[in-house]
């Protein structure tokens, strides 16, 4: 039954079946959370084990290891990541994606740690498993000020202000406060008074512990009334806490602020926050999973309003803010999108001369694409940069189907015949070949949207947003176009028509491609072995760079280095930086590193630029000024990091052997910085850092009776105090204040003093430290990478100027040190470097899935084995068009080129389908093969020609590059512009000369095999 003639005989449910799509499709883009990444929901479980004062290579034995160990035979696990750093164990657990679910790898990985827990020392903190959010980047950063509060105030301010405003708002997460100081009432010890009293830090703690408590426990119906009773212990003032007592024997005690200063002051500093050399308390807001980050960066900018409205001396200033990106990147698509389309239109009217029929075809874009809104909201897509990716692309394809449907109207409305008459014959002759350009491109695009791993989950709303879309542009194409052309169109066609010499001058040089066709088919495959060297010899690269107009320093100073030093560093940085007139601010986050690394030697500094539209030099030119100027600070490791927080390439070096491990990255690293090729090249965990070593003599504590779990312990609590979990605390109005018991400051950096520490024995007695332990300078690794239960240690680099990614890969495994690698190391490519292979190979099985599926579309479709072959020649004639244009345009082989290169395989079939379903009719009509596919080119090279012109003005737009996000999109158009235009010139003269060289082959084929079938039948 043709569909076309029912909807142009019974048009009324064809119309309300769209006005039910369009007004769902209105209704789902209103409420679509637009995001610029899509929300991923991976089963990965991170567990965080602390234990203040644990050296790593100790953590790494008593704890990360039987972690590991532990979650290693879980259902499901793909891969194990474990971070060891100063008092801090991080593991975390990918599982694999559609094997195990979020909620059960959270289980298995809580009960396999609770079966390990009286394995792990005493001394650490209760092991925090949490889910890993993939939202790891704040929507917004904003900074603090008021110059009435201290910084503890306005921290806390911010903590119980702020934070439970801003929590209670529709999509935000996680609030972090940055920089600022808590509160803390310190019990800062005297050395002397302790060891004169026999006294030990830690008794003074333990002695807290027991007594500052206010506790309900029991009931009593004293008086005839029910009534709980309280225990009420703990100090009420902070003269009170002083006066607390602590037992020294059953006879004897002594006052709290007779052994040591009880003050009410903050914890130590271990992070900083500046805003332009000036400290600031800062809070980053998350956006919790499926949120908008627009409407949460709104409803925030909104909520910190009201907040200074009632309390006006408090200011809130935004310092880092990666909404606006993604804002930037949804209204440059949106434009794109409107361009594209605008363009689109007016290259139809330019053909057909028609400004009715130019209204038919321009009403297929909106028709097709805001239903697609409503599709993708019921499948929980977002509007992020892929999404809307495939819709701009897209725009070109949607009016495709439209144009080849009023083409054909328009072509039998010229013939004489009235509107009515030229939808019915034209959308019956056409239809066949409209609904195939769609199947095909749909079988395309549909098995990226079901690509496997963390990449197909990235992916799968590019693929399915384009196939859903080509799917309403069909629906579109067979109902409405058909009924809008039978009763829009006028009768009378246009007295301008005539036949072209182009049209003529084609003819001729088909006719001559015909008569040579072996010599024309030919020379077509050797120019495509000629593009396909050209392409593989190309640059390669992961992602194109874009301007964000942020830019990224990671900072990194030696081993060892105080927080004092930390900050002089990125003073000295940030007033390099300011002094560029390209910056509009420089915000200073010290005390952990991108990776999240927690140690006073790392800082991260974000360079807030004027928007690219405000300056004259992109950010990759000021990028590269801003090297030199602070190439002059010395003794300070500093990275400029990609949108992504990584550098140009990055691998790890993998091995058991930690020492066989460090040795084989140290001759890599060496290699690297002698290359010029490399820039800046360093590994993250060659560096190690100075420690006071605590020995303790076996024999001698046994013999005193010194437990050495409680020596270590006396030790953290006269230095840095007891575990956070382990605080008493202190009552003030409600609020819970911890109370830090140390030694005094200078005590605590005095090697003698330390020396004289009183240690516990089992007698009830103490000793000097010194007298069981020698204390000696030593220096440990600063921290530990571990991969699969193997030490890693990562090296990363910058490539030179006009070298990519890719070429920096091809020439690390050249060195002499990578292809020499002891037994028991190898070097695995890591973030973007490893992101490159996973997706070039996981597309290039896309492409393959999806031209099977082509075939086998087009052979059901055709019911032909041969036909579908010539109709896929087509794709590899589009490869020339995508070597030149990268080649002129300068462009890398990126991940955008690669999707360029995807949508050319489902777009560049329809001009040999558009052919061959015309020439196979004529030919059924009793024209001979050659005449049937010369009437087939003249006819259909207008309709050929309109619609590639239409998909190029549709992608115009991105090739320019202009807007946010252009650097991503331009890459992707270029190639397929470049793809459809050679490809369109090569079908039209070599499809139909492998046509006749395919079906003659068919012919002689079946009068070789008709006298067995027939024989076979008798």
């Amino acid at each position: 039954m043709n569909i076309s003639a029912w909807a142009i005989r019974n048009p009324l449910p064809s119309i309300l079946l769209f006005l039910i799509l369009v007004s769902a499709g209105l209704y789902s883009f209103s409420r679509l959370p637009v995001t610029y990444f899509p929300t991923i929901d991976e089963p990965a479980v991170n567990v965080t084990i602390d234990q203040p004062g644990g050296a790593p290579s100790e953590l790494e034995t008593e704890v990360t290891r039987l972690v590991e160990d532990a979650v290693a035979s879980l259902a499901g696990v793909e891969e194990i990541k474990s971070t060891v750093t100063q008092g801090r164990s991080v593991t975390a657990v990918e599982f694999e994606l559609g094997v195990i679910s979020p909620d059960r790898a959270m289980g298995d990985v809580r009960d396999a740690i609770a079966k390990i827990r009286s394995d792990l020392p005493d001394g650490i903190d209760e092991p925090v498993i949490e889910r890993a959010e993939e939202e790891v980047q704040a929507v917004v950063t904003y900074a603090v000020t008021n110059q009435d509060m201290t910084v503890a105030e306005l921290s806390w301010f911010v903590d119980d202000v702020v934070a439970r405003q801003l929590q209670g708002l529709k999509g935000v997460g996680r609030i972090d406060r940055v920089g600022g100081a808590d509160r803390e009432i310190h019990v800062e010890l005297d050395p002397s008074r302790l060891q004169a009293l026999s006294l030990t830090a830690n008794a003074v703690n333990e002695s807290l512990i027991a007594s500052q408590l206010d506790r309900s426990g029991g009931r009593s119906n004293l008086n005839g009334r029910e009534r709980a009773l309280t225990t009420a212990a703990a100090a009420q003032t902070i003269a009170e806490l002083g006066g607390s007592r602590i037992l020294l024997s059953d006879d004897a005690s002594v006052k709290l602020e007779d052994v040591g200063r009880v003050q009410d002051t903050i914890a130590e500093a271990r992070a900083f926050a500046t805003l332009d050399q000036k400290d600031v308390v800062g809070f980053a807001v998350y956006r919790s999973k499926g949120s908008s980050e627009l409407a949460v960066a709104e409803q925030v900018a909104v909520a910190l309003e009201k907040l200074h409205l009632e309390q006006p001396s408090i200011r809130f200033k935004l310092v880092d803010d990666n909404m606006s990106y993604t804002a930037g990147n949804y209204n440059s698509a949106m434009h794109t999108l409107y361009e594209g389309a605008a363009l689109s239109i007016v290259v139809v009217f330019l053909f057909l001369r028609d400004w009715r029929a130019t209204v038919v075809a321009a009403i297929a874009l909106p028709l097709s694409i805001i239903p697609t809104f409503f599709a993708i909201d019921l499948l929980g897509f977002s509007l992020n940069i892929l999404s809307l990716l495939g819709i701009t692309l897209v725009t070109g394809i949607l009016v495709d189907d439209a144009i080849v449907e009023i083409e054909n109207v328009v072509r039998h409305r010229d013939m004489g015949k009235s509107a009515y008459r030229a939808a019915l014959d034209a959308s019956d002759e056409i239809g066949f070949a409209v609904i195939a350009i769609s199947a095909t491109i749909m079988a395309v695009f549909t098995p990226v949207g079901f690509m496997s791993g963390v990449v197909g989950l990235y992916f799968r709303e590019f693929g399915l947003t384009v196939a859903i879309a080509v799917f309403f542009s069909l629906l579109v194409a067979r109902l409405i176009t058909p009924i809008m052309a039978a009763y829009i169109m006028t009768n009378v066609p246009p007295s301008h028509i005539r036949r072209g010499r182009l049209v003529s001058a084609y003819e001729g040089l088909l006719k001559v491609s015909l008569r040579w066709r072996w010599m024309t088919v030919g020379s077509a495959f050797a120019a495509f072995a000629l593009a396909l060297y050209v392409l593989t010899s190309l640059p390669t690269a992961f992602l194109p760079e874009e301007d964000t107009g942020r830019l990224t320093v990671s900072v990194e100073l030696p081993p060892g280095a105080a927080l004092q030093e930390t900050r002089a560093a990125t003073d000295e940085i940030a007033a390099l930086i300011r002094r560029d007139s390209a910056v509009e601010g420089v915000f200073v986050r010290a005390g952990s590193s991108t990776a999240g690394q927690e140690d006073v030697r790392y800082a991260v500094v974000l360079i807030d630029l004027f928007h690219k539209s405000e300056r004259d030099r992109s950010s990759f030119s000021i990028q590269a000024d801003l090297e030199k100027a602070l190439s002059s600070i010395s003794d300070v490791r500093l990275r400029f990091l990609n949108t992504r927080g990584g550098r140009d390439i990055s691998f790890a070096v993998l091995s058991a052997d930690g020492a066989l491990a460090q040795r084989a990255a140290d001759n890599i690293l060496q290699e690297l910085t002698a290359d010029g090729n490399f820039v800046n090249p360093s590994a993250d965990n060659a560096a190690t850092r100075p420690e006071l070593r605590v020995k303790i003599d076996a024999d001698k504590a046994s013999t005193i009776g010194v437990s050495p779990a409680e020596l270590a312990r006396t030790i953290r609590v006269s230095t840095v105090g007891d575990v956070d979990s382990r605080l008493p605390n202190f009552i003030d109005g409600g609020r819970q204040i911890p109370i830090r018991v140390l030694l005094q400051t200078h005590a605590r950096d005095d090697l003698p003093t330390l020396e004289m520490l009183s240690v516990p024995t089992t007698r009830g007695t103490s000793v000097a430290l010194s007298s069981v332990a020698d204390v000696s300078f030593d220096e440990r690794v600063a921290a530990i990478e571990r991969f699969d239960r193997q030490r890693r240690i990562e090296i990363s680099a910058d490539m030179t100027d006009g070298m990519t990614s890719g070429q920096g890969l091809d020439r690390l495994a050249q060195l002499d040190s990578v292809k020499s690698l002891p037994a028991g190391v190898r070097i695995q490519a890591t973030g973007d470097s490893d992101t490159e292979g996973e997706v070039f190979s996981s597309f290039a099985v896309a492409m393959g899935s999806g031209v099977m599926l082509v075939l086998v579309v087009l052979v059901l479709l055709f019911g032909s084995m041969l036909a579908p072959w010539t109709i896929l020649a087509s794709l590899p004639l589009s490869i020339g068009g995508v070597a030149a244009g990268l080649m002129l345009s300068g462009n890398a082989v990126s991940l955008p080129v690669v999707i360029g290169i995807l949508m050319l395989m489902g777009i560049v079939t329809k001009n040999a389908i558009m052919l061959l379903d015309f020439a196979i009719e004529r030919e059924a009509h009793g024209l001979s093969r050659v005449d049937a596919i010369v009437e087939a080119c003249s006819e259909r090279v207008r309709p050929i020609i309109m619609t590639t012109f239409a998909m190029i003005g549709g992608m115009a737009p991105s090739a320019l590059g202009v807007g946010d996000g252009g650097e991503f999109r331009a890459p992707m158009a270029i190639a397929v512009i470049g793809g459809l235009l050679v490809s369109t010139v090569l079908s039209l003269i070599v499809i139909p000369s492998l046509h006749l060289i395919v079906s003659d082959f068919g012919d002689r084929t079946a009068r070789i095999f008709k006298p067995l079938l027939q024989s076979a039948e008798i």
